[in-house]
């Protein structure tokens, strides 16, 4: 693939000043293609923070780029508030438009470019793993840059996923969207007042619940408190209070409050060799729920 750091026409930036192709030769940029709901990314963070920290210093510039998946990842406030609650010190680039994605030539969350001092494209990466080529490909081109250039070791984070590897995801119960739009009938059922828009399910009036059959070890949810800005919901597994297999978002009470619109986690410890039902109780009218998401 034959491309050039492309100019970053984005809306606005976070943590920098407007970057351009022309600011950056010189340097070796990661472009780090991002949206704060999307579970994928939010494993992949914690390596993009260690090599803004260990490689900055030494010639790399990490550039993300925010596109929104809904349209709430257009408020400005949700977006400020995910780059500091994930702790991004690099800059950050706000694609609201997509017209960045575009002139890449992207199609996914999450994705990687990397490019050398001249600009010019080396690879490119898509979703999770891959995070022993991505800084060996980093530490080549700092070298590239500027021979003799003393590197650190290799990130601890990286380090250790070298030693642990990627988590299988086969067999597991695939991302699920609830809207109208990319939502698979029969993949859930509510109980209650529910309304269908095109990105999400609402509940309109009362209470209501939201069921889902999984196979999986963890589930997420992207969910929107609505028109109060908080909402409640009761997180019940089979049945039953969640206890013990409760994400890190769930209370010991088995209730999981929600300030804002995000990616919550609400399941961590589930048998993944058994069919589950999770059921989430909620009776503030206004919540939304967008995608669920799964982890082994």
């Amino acid at each position: 693939m034959t491309l050039r750091l492309p100019p970053i026409t984005v809306t606005r930036w976070v943590n920098s000043p407007p970057l351009t192709p022309e600011d950056l030769r010189g340097r070796v940029v990661l472009v780090d293609i991002w949206e704060y709901t999307c579970v994928n990314w939010i494993r992949t963070a914690p390596y993009v923070r260690a090599w803004h920290r260990d490689y900055a210093d030494l010639g790399l510039t990490v550039v993300g780029v925010h596109a929104p998946e809904f349209a709430f990842g257009r408020d400005p406030g949700n977006v400020d508030r995910a780059v500091r609650e994930h702790r991004l010190a690099h800059p950050v680039a706000v694609d609201d438009d997509f017209t960045f994605w575009r002139a890449l030539g992207n199609d996914a969350w999450p994705a990687k470019y990397l490019f050398d001092a001249d600009g010019q494209l080396v690879d490119r990466w898509v979703g999770e793993g891959d995070y022993e080529q991505v800084e060996s490909e980093i530490r080549r081109l700092i070298e590239v840059r500027a021979p003799g250039t003393r590197l650190p070791p290799v990130s601890a984070e990286v380090t250790a996923f070298a030693r642990t590897g990627q988590p299988t995801y086969v067999g597991i119960t695939p991302e699920t969207y609830l809207g109208a739009d990319r939502g698979r009938p029969g993949s859930f059922g509510v109980t209650g007042d529910w309304r269908s828009a095109g990105e999400y399910v609402e509940l309109v009036a009362g209470g209501g619940e939201l069921a889902l059959p999984f196979e999986a070890g963890e589930v997420n949810l992207v969910l929107d408190p609505g028109p109060a800005g908080l909402a409640a919901v009761r997180v019940l597994l089979d049945g039953e209070p969640i206890g013990d297999a409760r994400g890190a978002d769930v209370h010991p009470d088995g209730v999981a409050l929600f300030d804002r619109p995000a990616m919550f986690r609400l399941v961590a410890g589930a048998s993944r060799t058994d069919r589950h039902l999770l059921t989430l109780v909620a009776d503030r009218p206004g919540l939304r729920a967008y995608v669920f998401t799964f982890g082994p």
